[in-house]
């Protein structure tokens, strides 16, 4: 019975700043989408997600980060088979071959794939003792995030490829990766963009998402700009969102949320949204910079950039500054898998933090 609880002297270096703050963004979130949605059932479920995510988050601090990334291959490797899965064998939905049916529940791959990719990866440069810059080494790390990045591509969700992308880049930056190298990958973007575009290997609707960004009339994008300007200052009020209540905004329990934010809270209440980010994003990385060892310090780095990918992500796309992509707001969004693998992202960089320096038992 004893392993199920976490040593007093442990428990002492949990950040809970930062546990606090996830748990008033999620709380905060599981109000918009009931607001959003108009419905008890996906408000319970909300809250279903969050309370598994907090056990599954226990769990995980129960055992050391550094003997967690032991397993990180073999995760690896179950979680590409997971992702050829689901591209190959499941049911499209909404054009997309993203979830995996379970019951009644739908579950995202992509989503906790994100988590096992931040460990391996972050494992991998570990072991190379963070010679990034050797030819092989790197090599070997942009294969390792290229294949998922493909499945993913092709199911097709590119906003979860690009925030792989994001969280390997991070890694490599703090290894010390040759800036050269960066700026190079940068420049292919623009001959690599071209391609796809030109060669047609988009669908018509991720073509539209893309072009919305130049023409600020498409209906999604330009009833979320209504909605977050209507909210003036303060903001309409709790379940007294116009745009919300006549569904005008498509998907506004998930990738939209911010618009239901931005309408019933106002720019206060966005603003307080923000900071609250902020002062997540600030403790992973005040968590990645004590960390006792580079292996800690990555998976902090990685989950950083993951994250504020993620949100300025979403909410660019809501107020027509990023082009539409299909990526929830951390915390915020709808949907059990995706709220649970937010949960365990946070708890390894809890994991990280309580072990940062070593306590004799």
């Amino acid at each position: 019975m004893k392993k199920w609880v976490i040593d007093k002297k442990l428990l002492k270096q949990i950040d809970f700043s930062l546990f606090i703050a996830v748990l008033i963004v999620s709380v905060f979130g599981a109000m918009n989408v009931y607001s959003a949605s108009r419905s008890t059932s996906y408000f319970i479920q909300q809250f279903v997600g969050i309370g598994i995510g907090l056990i599954l988050a226990y769990i995980i601090l129960l055992v050391d980060y550094s003997l967690l990334s032991s397993y990180s291959t073999i995760l690896y490797w179950v979680g590409i088979v997971v992702l050829v899965y689901t591209l190959f064998f499941t049911t499209a939905i909404k054009g997309a071959h993203s979830w995996i049916q379970m019951g009644h529940q739908q579950f995202e791959p992509a989503g906790f794939f994100v988590v096992v990719l931040t460990l391996f990866i972050a494992k991998q440069i570990n072991d190379m003792d963070g010679e990034v810059n050797k030819p092989k080494n790197l090599g070997i790390i942009l294969l390792y995030t290229v294949v998922p990045v493909a499945l993913i591509l092709k199911q097709p969700n590119i906003g979860m490829a690009i925030i792989c992308l994001c969280i390997t880049l991070g890694m490599l930056f703090i290894s010390g990766i040759n800036l050269k190298v960066v700026y190079g990958a940068i420049i292919s973007i623009i001959p690599v963009s071209l391609i796809i575009w030109k060669g047609n290997m988009l669908k018509q609707y991720q073509m539209a998402r893309i072009t919305s960004l130049f023409d600020q009339s498409n209906y999604q994008l330009a009833n979320s700009k209504v909605g977050i300007g209507s909210g003036g200052l303060l903001g309409k009020g709790f379940l007294k969102g116009t745009q919300v209540a006549g569904q005008y905004v498509p998907e506004n329990s998930t990738d939209f949320i911010f618009s239901v934010v931005g309408e019933e809270w106002g720019i206060i209440g966005a603003i307080i949204l923000l900071l609250l980010y902020a002062f997540i994003l600030y403790r992973i990385l005040k968590i990645g910079r004590q960390s006792k060892d580079f292996l800690g310090r990555a998976i902090c780095v990685g989950t950083f950039a993951g994250l504020m990918f993620w949100i300025f992500w979403n909410i660019g796309m809501t107020i027509g500054i990023v082009p539409i992509s299909g990526i929830p707001l951390p915390f915020m969004s709808h949907g059990n898998s995706f709220i649970i693998s937010n949960y365990i992202t946070i708890a390894l960089v809890l994991n990280v933090g309580m072990r940062k320096k070593k306590i004799n038992f």
